[in-house]
C-alpha cells in the first residue's frame, strides 16, 4: 500500500527536522510523476522541507485501509502546496464536459479533491497555485468555470499568456483587509497567467481576495481564521526582480517587483511552522476540554466512531484537533420540583451516564472512561482518548443527599449546581433569587461533594450563589464553562471581582466557545473573541486559574473554533499570543486537574 512505500515520512526524518515539511502535489503523465523546479526551490528558499505527494489512484475511496494510508501520510505533513496542472475532470464535480475542456488527469483529480477535504479537517495549512485554487475551491464546495471564455461574462483579457512564464502578463486588484493584502502589502500586483478554467464562486468559509481587471477571480482565502490561501497565477515562475522588463506607466515598479514567489511561500512555511509547533506541543501536553454536551445528541443515532456531521465532538474530530480528553455531561433542563419530577430527573441523569458508558464500551479500543487525572495521562500514553463524566444541573440529585455519593461512585468528577433556573440547591444566574444564594440544603450538598471528592461547578450559578459556594466549600470551586463579564455583559459570565475571588480561593474559570458569552452584539463571535476573553481572565486572575470549556454540542462553536477538530487552531493562537508551553499546559487542563487532584485526594 501507499503508506508502506512512503513510510520514511513517519520515521526520524520528520522528528529530526525542526523545519516544517511541505507536501507538494505532483503532476502525472506517461506513467511519470513530475514537479516543476520552482515549487520545491521556493519552499526550500522559504525555509521548508519539500516532499512530493505523487498522484495515485485510491483503489477504493470508501475502503478504510486506503483512506487510513492517506490520513497517516497527511499526519506527517505540516503544510500542503497544491500545484498547477491540467483541467479538472468535470465528472468528479457532477458536470458533463463542455467542448472547450482540455486534458484531465483522473488519478490526480480524485486524490487531490480528497486531500483538500482531509487536510481541511486537520487544519493543515494549504496554498493553492493555478489549478490548486480550483481544486481547493471545488473540494470545499465552491463552483468553477470549465472555460471562462465560453462560460463567464465580460472576459476581456488574455488569461493564458504566450510569453515566458517568468514574466507578468496582467495585473490584479487585491482587496483591502484581506490576508493576501497582508502578504503583499499592496493593492495592485503584476502576475503571470496560464489558465482557461477559473473559480466561479468561492466555497463556503472562503472569500474572494483578488480579481483581474475583467473580473476573473484570481485569489481566494479562508474567512474562518484558517491557513488556506489560493491564487490563480504561478508565483514560483516569476523572476525575483523583473521591474526593468515589466514596469510600465500603469504598473508601478514596486508592484511589478513585488510579484516574486517569496511572500506567498514565506506565508505557507510560516503557517506550517506554527502548525508544526502546535502539533508538537499537543504531543507533549495533555489537553482537556472541561465541558461538552454531546450526550444531548444520543437520541439522534450518532456514531461517535465516525466523523459524524451531527455532533461537534467525536473520535475523528478529537484526533484531528489533537484533543486528548473531554468531560461529557449529563445535562438536565430545569423543570418542576415535585417528588415525581425530582425522581425522574435522577433517573434521567443515570440513564445519560449509562449511555456515555455504553458509547465508550462500544469504542473501547480507542477511548476509555477516565476517573482521575492519572487515568487521563495513562490513556494519553496508550494512545487512547479519554472521557470523564460530569453532571450539569444539581437538579439531578433531587432532595436526596445520598445521590451525591452515588453519582461520585459512578465516576462523576463535577456537578454544576444549577442551570437556567433556581433549584433546591441554589439560585441561578437566570433565576428568581429564590434562596438569596445557596440554600440550607445546598450548603449540605456542597459539603457532601467535598467529602466524596466531587468538584463544585458554579457555571450558571447566580452571583450570590457563587460567593456562597466559595465560602462554604473547603476546596476550590470551578466554573467549567464561563467567560468574562467585563467583555460581554451576560449574567452567566463572571465579573472581575468574581474572577479575583475565584483565583484567591485557588479555583479555575474555563473560557467557553459560545457566541452569547463572548460578544455583546449580534455579530458572530470568533476565535479572536475567545482569545480576548482568555487574555483578560489571565490578566485578572493569573495564568494558574484559567482553562478551556468549549460547551461543544451545547451552544458552543464559533468561527475558527467550530468543533473539536479545530481546537489545534486555539493552540496556534496561544502561541501567537506568546504563551509559553508551560502556560499552554496549564490552560489546556493543568489548572483544572490541579483542583481535581486536590479534592479527590481527600475523598472519603
Amino acid at each position: 500500500m501507499f503508506q508502506e512505500k512512503y513510510n520514511f515520512l513517519n520515521s526520524d526524518f520528520t522528528k529530526r527536522n525542526q523545519r516544517p515539511v511541505i507536501g507538494i502535489t505532483g503532476n502525472y503523465e506517461n506513467q511519470k510523476c513530475t514537479i516543476a523546479e520552482g515549487y520545491y526551490q521556493s519552499v526550500l528558499c522559504a525555509g521548508g522541507i519539500p516532499v512530493i505527494i505523487p498522484p495515485f489512484r485510491i483503489p477504493d475511496v470508501n475502503g478504510k485501509k486506503a483512506l487510513q494510508d492517506l490520513e497517516d501520510y497527511l499526519d506527517s505533513l505540516d503544510g500542503i502546496l497544491f500545484s498547477g496542472g491540467g483541467d479538472i475532470n468535470p465528472l468528479l464535480l457532477g458536470e458533463q464536459p463542455i467542448p472547450q475542456l482540455h486534458s484531465v488527469c483522473p488519478e490526480r483529480d480524485e486524490q487531490e479533491l480528497l486531500l483538500v477535504r482531509l487536510a481541511a479537517d486537520r487544519q493543515i495549512p494549504m496554498l493553492g497555485i493555478c489549478k490548486g485554487i480550483q481544486v481547493i475551491t471545488a473540494a470545499l464546495g465552491g463552483e468553477l468555470y470549465q472555460d471562462i471564455y465560453s462560460q463567464a461574462e465580460g472576459v476581456s483579457i488574455k488569461h493564458s499568456q504566450d510569453m515566458p512564464r517568468e514574466y507578468a502578463s496582467h495585473t490584479i486588484q487585491i482587496d483591502a483587509d484581506t490576508l493576501l493584502h497582508d502578504v503583499f502589502q499592496q493593492d495592485e500586483l503584476a502576475v503571470n497567467s496560464f489558465h482557461h478554467q477559473a473559480v466561479k464562486s468561492a466555497a463556503p468559509g472562503m472569500r474572494v481576495s483578488a480579481r483581474s481587471v475583467d473580473g476573473v477571480i484570481e485569489a481566494v482565502e479562508s474567512t474562518e481564521f484558517k491557513s488556506i490561501l489560493a491564487v490563480q497565477w504561478h508565483p514560483e515562475c516569476l523572476e525575483e526582480d523583473f521591474s526593468s522588463t515589466v514596469a510600465t506607466a500603469n504598473v508601478p515598479l514596486a508592484s511589478a517587483s513585488g510579484s516574486s514567489a517569496k511572500p506567498l511561500f514565506a506565508w505557507l512555511v510560516r503557517e506550517a511552522a506554527s502548525f508544526k509547533a502546535a502539533k508538537c506541543i499537543h504531543e507533549r501536553v495533555l489537553s482537556l476540554d472541561s465541558h461538552c454536551d454531546t450526550p444531548m445528541f444520543f437520541g439522534q443515532n450518532i456514531d461517535f466512531a465516525s466523523r459524524d456531521p451531527k455532533i461537534l465532538v467525536d473520535l475523528h474530530k478529537m484526533t484531528e484537533g489533537k484533543l486528548d480528553s473531554t468531560i461529557m455531561v449529563a445535562y438536565l433542563e430545569q423543570k418542576e420540583r415535585d417528588e415525581v419530577s425530582l425522581e425522574n430527573a435522577t433517573a434521567k441523569a443515570n440513564r445519560i451516564l449509562t449511555q456515555i458508558e455504553e458509547m465508550v464500551a462500544k469504542n473501547c479500543t480507542a477511548v476509555e472512561i477516565a476517573y482521575t487525572p492519572d487515568d487521563l495521562y495513562r490513556l494519553k500514553r496508550e494512545g487512547k482518548k479519554a472521557i470523564m463524566l460530569g453532571i450539569e444541573n444539581g437538579y439531578a440529585i433531587g432532595k436526596d443527599l445520598s445521590n451525591v455519593e452515588k453519582f461520585r461512585k459512578r465516576g462523576v468528577v463535577y456537578m454544576t449546581l444549577c442551570h437556567n433556573g433556581d433549584n433546591d440547591i441554589c439560585d441561578s444566574a437566570r433565576g428568581n433569587h429564590e434562596h438569596n444564594g445557596v440554600s440550607e440544603f445546598g450548603e449540605k450538598v456542597i459539603q457532601e461533594m467535598n467529602r466524596v471528592g466531587m468538584m463544585v461547578d458554579l457555571s450558571h450559578g447566580g452571583e450570590k450563589s457563587f460567593y456562597d459556594a466559595i465560602d462554604i466549600s473547603a476546596f476550590p470551586i470551578v466554573c467549567s464553562h464561563s467567560s468574562a463579564r467585563a467583555l460581554c455583559d451576560h449574567p452567566r459570565n463572571l465579573t472581575d471581582d468574581q474572577l479575583c475571588a475565584l483565583a484567591k480561593s485557588g479555583g479555575v474559570a474555563q473560557v467557553t466557545m459560545y457566541h452569547g458569552f463572548l460578544r455583546p452584539d449580534p455579530d458572530p463571535a470568533t476565535i479572536l473573541d475567545a482569545i480576548e476573553h482568555l487574555n483578560h481572565m489571565v490578566n485578572v486572575m493569573g495564568i494558574e486559574h484559567v482553562g478551556i470549556g468549549t460547551d461543544f454540542d451545547g451552544d458552543g462553536g464559533i468561527t475558527g473554533c467550530a468543533s473539536a477538530s479545530e481546537l489545534i487552531n486555539f493552540t496556534r493562537r496561544l502561541l501567537m499570543e506568546r504563551y509559553s508551553e508551560k502556560d499552554i499546559e496549564l490552560i489546556w487542563g493543568g489548572n483544572f486537574l490541579r483542583v481535581m487532584r486536590e479534592i479527590q485526594a481527600t475523598a472519603q
